[in-house]
């Protein structure tokens, strides 16, 4: 089976927010307050997480493990468009049809993703399928919050609870996991306006390992690892981190170890 895990880093959408809005005549920063303060009164200020279709991706990161190889990357380069990193996030969905896993993806990333992939017309009939072509996704689709094509583990551990949902850097640190690292996800604006996408996309493959090693955990307790499956998976993921041999996946393993 093919594992694969990812998360994604967004920024306010400029570009939407003055298609939607007459703003065109203000600074990038002034229409970033002004999303932000919209967003205040829309909530009776208790938030000014913006909603969905008003992010903008920046990263995307993903871990692949199959029967024969583990490796973890951020899609495409620094320069990559949003278009690209959608195409090839979901060109890795159509080619490998694998079992996808996160932490809120039902929440964020795939609404996001969703919108994302709407706006610059990016294909995927795999990820869409519910039955019609395959009879077999119609009782197992990544659509469905209740299938197994898409495991989203927050939702899944809360028991599809609000009231039960929790942070991962919180269930990573429990479970003995290092958890966040050096950003936070408020970072990720000011850093995209510095240019400084190396550390987007770095903080963004640590939330993936994190997601990753809960997901090991989740294996262990469901059955579908035993012990010494497990522990063989912790170490498959430590060589990789050693091979690659760069500073944040040195910083998660010492850590880890």
């Amino acid at each position: 089976m093919n594992i694969l895990v990812f998360d994604i880093e967004t920024v306010p959408d400029i570009k939407g927010a003055e298609c939607i809005w007459d703003v065109g005549g203000l600074s990038e920063s002034d229409i970033k307050s002004f999303l932000l303060t919209s967003r205040l009164q829309e909530t009776s200020g208790r938030t000014d997480f913006l909603k969905h279709h008003l992010h903008q991706i920046v990263s995307i990161s993903v871990a692949i493990r199959n029967k024969n190889t583990f490796k973890l990357w951020s899609l495409g380069e620094e320069s990559s468009t949003e278009k690209e990193l959608l195409e090839r996030f979901f060109s890795g969905i159509e080619k490998y049809e694998p079992t996808i896993v996160s932490w809120n993806g039902n929440g964020f990333d795939l609404p996001v993703i969703h919108y994302r992939a709407l706006l610059h017309e990016v294909s995927s009939p795999i990820y869409w399928e519910v039955g019609a072509e395959r009879r077999e996704f119609r009782f197992n689709n990544y659509q469905s919050r209740y299938h197994n094509r898409h495991l989203d583990l927050m939702d899944i551990l809360s028991g599809y609870n609000p009231g039960a949902y929790a942070r991962l850097d919180q269930i990573a640190s429990m479970c003995g996991f290092p958890g966040k690292m050096g950003l936070s996800g408020g970072d990720v604006s000011e850093k995209f306006s510095n240019g400084q996408i190396s550390d987007i996309r770095n903080y963004c493959e640590t939330d993936v390992l994190n997601t990753w090693l809960v997901y090991l955990k989740f294996e262990l307790m469901r059955g579908n690892l035993d012990r010494i499956e497990f522990e063989e998976e912790l170490n498959i993921t430590l060589e990789f981190l050693k091979s690659v041999n760069v500073s944040h996946f040195d910083e998660f393993q010492a850590a880890l170890e």
